[in-house]
């Protein structure tokens, strides 16, 4: 505070913002990203659609989904942006949307953001997470194979691949997911998650068979 005061700038507040972040004040860190990349606009600085970004991922944290959407729009608007940059834009305009309920907008910004960021695995898990929740199996399982290739060791990307080996009707190459998660990420979110599946999996083997039913007499 006392370095924009003295003229700080955007380094100033782009410095406020990350205080804000790690404090988890979201709506805070959003208004000040929202500001710097106003004053960078003004000024005609090229930062300006990155801090747009900023400020709708902020947004986007602290559920202020609406406002995510006109800051991610904000930036997407911006002259000179990076194809790389906009294709992580239409990533994170996608997770709005789908928190938002509207997966179609959604899938039409994955498409969009894998044209232009194909390289990225968190894209591509993206993609195949939507196409689950769309009960498109065949589309996720194509595109949770393309994430692997790009990060085989992802912990979220080879849960969501158990998931989807499960929902095959792979319970073998499930399990060997699973515990490859819970083995090698035991203390993340998806290592637990893992650890879960595979304590429901040994609970279901464990139960015994239903009793035949008496036929009617």
């Amino acid at each position: 505070n006392r370095w924009q005061a003295a003229g700080g700038g955007l380094f100033a507040r782009q410095c406020q913002g990350l205080a804000y972040v790690a404090l988890e004040q979201w709506a805070n860190a959003a208004t000040i990203y929202e500001q710097a990349a106003q004053e960078a606009a003004r000024a005609g600085d090229g930062r300006a659609p990155e801090l747009w970004v900023q400020a709708g991922n902020a947004w986007l944290a602290g559920g202020e989904l609406v406002r995510a959407v006109h800051s991610f729009d904000t930036a997407i608007a911006a002259p000179n942006m990076s194809a790389e940059l906009r294709g992580e834009v239409h990533l994170d305009r996608a997770r709005a949307l789908v928190a938002l309920g509207n997966p179609a907008a959604a899938r039409s910004e994955l498409d969009r953001a894998l044209q232009l960021v194909p390289a990225d695995p968190f894209a591509w898990y993206l993609s195949a997470g939507l196409a689950r929740r769309q009960n498109d199996l065949g589309r996720a399982a194509t595109d949770v194979a393309r994430a692997r290739e790009l990060a085989p060791n992802d912990p979220d990307i080879l849960l969501l691949a158990g998931t989807l080996a499960g929902l095959a009707g792979n319970g073998a190459e499930a399990e060997r997911l699973y515990r490859q998660v819970a083995a090698a990420a035991p203390g993340t979110e998806a290592g637990r998650a893992a650890a879960a599946a595979l304590a429901t999996m040994r609970d279901a083997a464990a139960s015994p068979p239903a009793p035949p039913q008496s036929p009617p007499p």
